[in-house]
């Protein structure tokens, strides 16, 4: 009987609601994990009630006090570097600045000599391309002064999900890790986008490494195929309060996939928009390509995206379930997601796609690991073949 593999450990900082987790196991097993929202903490301990949950801010935070592991990651918050917030940066003072703190417990794991050999540091794509990319440099800097190398890439969940859901992910690794193999000579669609490319050249360093992932296959799952079928609709006032929010080009859209005469699911979101005398005006703006948009958190009434619902003529519409905003994060219906919906769309909307973890996992975060691993063990073995002094 063949042994099954070991896994590596994970240090899991800003855990959300342990989508993150999802994605990386088997091969990495997470040993600490920490979250400082009640709500994401309640779902993270639903599904995984035997981890070792650490609750509160990343500021009670001591590395030294931290166990041994090889990954660190962090889905450091997105606030202040999101393109439809104020863009205010990783300064220190703001919530994405919160990256300094996840730098201060890898300084203080430092000296014990076990500070991971492998990190990541995930965020919406404001990050790479915000102010001209001038947090991403201060990131990479950060790191590069820290005596790892560097690489990043942005995956959108749309490779894999019927979710409009691009992300940033930093890749960072010991300069003395063997990366033959896992890099290319240049960048490459689809993730190497056009903005990463321009926020590295801005970096003017020969060092940077453009990480090789293998595209996936074709997506083959839309969003009419995850709707749960049974689920109560708005009343036919609403619907058609919300029909009359359509724009001429979003009526020729709903009337083209009326027409098709079969089921279909579209989503929207409101949006204010100028009319045609410059006024602002809500709108519901539709996309029937059965992909979802991006998932958002709960606040205020913009963030909730609108199910419109096709069947053989007939129009229905109500708000996105929780669950269908899990399918769309790929997490399986076995998932436990405890609370109210608004807690639920937020453990989602927060979260990272779970088989964007999983393709990042298998193709380059544990083949990296293994050869730190393999690395580690020739050192010690080196060092245990060395005679004694005299």
């Amino acid at each position: 009987m063949t042994a099954s593999p070991v896994s590596h450990r994970c240090l899991e900082f800003f855990s959300g609601s342990g989508l993150v987790r999802l994605g990386l196991e088997p091969e990495f097993e997470t040993v600490w994990a920490n979250d400082i929202c009640p709500k994401k903490q309640a779902v993270y301990r639903a599904n995984f009630p035997n981890g070792q949950f650490n609750p509160g801010g990343i500021q009670q935070v001591c590395g030294r006090e931290l166990p041994e592991a090889g990954l660190a990651w962090a889905s450091f918050p997105c606030q202040d570097l999101s393109l439809a917030g104020n863009l205010t940066g990783i300064r220190q003072g703001t919530r994405s600045g919160l990256f300094w703190e996840w730098m201060r417990v890898l300084d203080e794991i430092e000296p014990t000599g076990k500070r991971p050999s492998l990190l990541v540091a995930e965020n919406v794509v404001g990050f790479v391309v915000a102010h001209n990319g001038r947090h991403f440099r201060r990131a990479y800097e950060a790191l590069r002064e820290r005596g790892y190398r560097v690489g990043g890439l942005v995956i959108d969940a749309r490779l894999f999900l019927p979710q409009s859901r691009p992300r940033a992910f930093i890749v960072a690794v010991n300069e003395n890790v063997n990366v033959d193999g896992l890099t290319q000579p240049g960048p490459t669609a689809p993730f190497h986008t056009d903005g990463l490319i321009r926020t590295v050249q801005t970096l003017n360093e020969s060092e940077w490494l453009w990480w090789s992932l293998p595209t996936p296959s074709d997506r083959c799952l839309r969003f009419a195929d995850i709707v749960e079928r049974r689920v109560d609709c708005d009343s036919a006032d609403k619907t058609r309060e919300l029909r009359g929010m359509l724009s001429p080009i979003n009526c020729k859209k709903l009337k083209l996939a009326i027409e098709m005469g079969k089921f279909l699911a579209g989503t929207g979101y409101r949006r204010t928009r100028p009319d045609e005398n410059g006024d602002p005006v809500q709108r519901l703006e539709l996309r029937f390509d059965g992909v979802a948009g991006c998932l958002r958190t709960p606040e205020g009434g913009s963030s909730r995206q609108v199910v419109m619902i096709i069947d053989h003529g007939r129009v229905r519409t109500r708000l996105m379930t929780v669950r269908e905003c899990a399918r769309l994060m790929g997490a399986p219906d076995t998932f436990k997601i405890p609370g109210s919906y608004n807690d639920g769309y937020r453990a989602m909307g927060d979260g990272v796609a779970v088989p964007v973890t999983r393709w990042l996992t298998r193709h380059l975060l544990e083949p990296l690991a293994a050869r730190i691993r393999n690395a580690l063990g020739e050192e010690v073995g080196i060092k245990n073949e060395r005679p004694s002094a005299a």
